[in-house]
């Protein structure tokens, strides 16, 4: 339904699950959470949300707050990243991880970031100790200027890759590329909390937020900036930031308690319930097993829309 829904693969990864066939993604009924934010799960305005379809959220706190704030119509499915985990329990896995993968607060295609990204290097070369692997989104990997800051520091440097749409298949190796990456490295880092620091944290990486948070031009102030940040997560900052915790706030943040069954996915996606597979048997992720029905997964108590249906 909206292009958004199929970033960085999340509508195939989903799919997948399902025993869904991958020739083409499925077009899913409602608009899904691409990635962790603080406010609501979404852009503060709605103009691009068609009135009337749901929202299929990550975390309850983000279905709270959009509640008070009155959003309606809103479900719990947790992030698409928790299905890939599921689905992938080896994939990259090493005998030993090494090293510090560092994520840049990146801009996008409407809005650039301001920010020094040569004198960031310098920090991250003043607190890292064991080699850095600094990754990069697809518009600053493209920016000569901006790889030579890091590489003339001695890190590595690369891209997942660039985000796609429905029909292209940029994105749809994008998790897979970060799963493996992640559980290569030790230690992942970044100057913001963001997606990337709860996935390592996920997989056992230690984590660690320091540096210039850099700025979008024209930030929304919705979302209360650098301030609200560190209120809401001072633990979450930091050099070295405790591991258990770190796994905690992971788990909850990116809602591993509400991974919904193939069959609620495709009630609630409104998609053909016609199975030509099924995932892999006995659970993926430790601690991770295939989930029972339990109610969870929807807002408020109500059960999950009917097939097709506009909560």
């Amino acid at each position: 339904m909206d292009e958004s829904n199929h970033w960085y693969g999340h509508s195939r990864i989903l799919g997948r699950y399902c025993g869904l066939p991958d020739e083409a993604p499925r077009r899913i009924q409602g608009f899904l959470q691409h990635g962790w934010n603080y406010l609501h799960g979404f852009p503060p305005n709605d103009h691009w949300c068609s009135p009337g379809y749901p929202r299929f959220l990550w975390s309850d706190v983000l279905r709270r707050r959009g509640w008070s704030m009155g959003r309606r119509g809103q479900y719990l499915v947790g992030a698409p990243w928790i299905y890939l985990l599921y689905l992938e329990p080896e994939l990259g896995k090493v005998r030993e991880r090494k090293g510090t993968i560092w994520y840049p607060f990146h801009g996008w295609e409407k809005y650039s970031v301001s920010g020094d990204h040569a004198q960031l290097a310098d920090e991250i070369r003043n607190v890292e100790t064991d080699p850095v692997t600094v990754c990069l989104y697809w518009l600053e990997f493209a920016n000569p200027d901006i790889r030579r800051a890091y590489e003339s520091r001695g890190f590595r440097v690369i891209c997942h890759g660039e985000r796609g749409s429905r029909w292209e298949g940029k994105g749809r190796d994008f998790l897979y590329k970060q799963l493996v990456q992640l559980r290569r490295h030790r230690r992942v880092a970044s100057n913001r909390l963001g997606s990337a620091l709860f996935y390592g944290a996920s997989v056992g990486c230690e984590v660690a937020v320091y540096g210039d948070p850099m700025q979008y031009e024209d930030e929304r102030p919705e979302y209360g900036g650098t301030a609200r940040r560190l209120r809401l997560w001072p633990e979450m900052h930091g050099t070295s930031v405790d591991p258990g915790l770190a796994a905690e706030v992971a788990r909850r943040e990116l809602g591993f308690e509400y991974q919904a069954t193939p069959e609620e996915l495709q009630r609630m996606f409104g998609w053909k319930r016609t199975r030509v597979g099924a995932p892999p048997p006995g659970g993926g992720a430790a601690g991770l097993k295939r989930p029972e029905r339990r109610g969870k997964a929807t807002a408020s108590g109500r059960p999950s829309p009917p097939l097709g249906a506009r909560p």
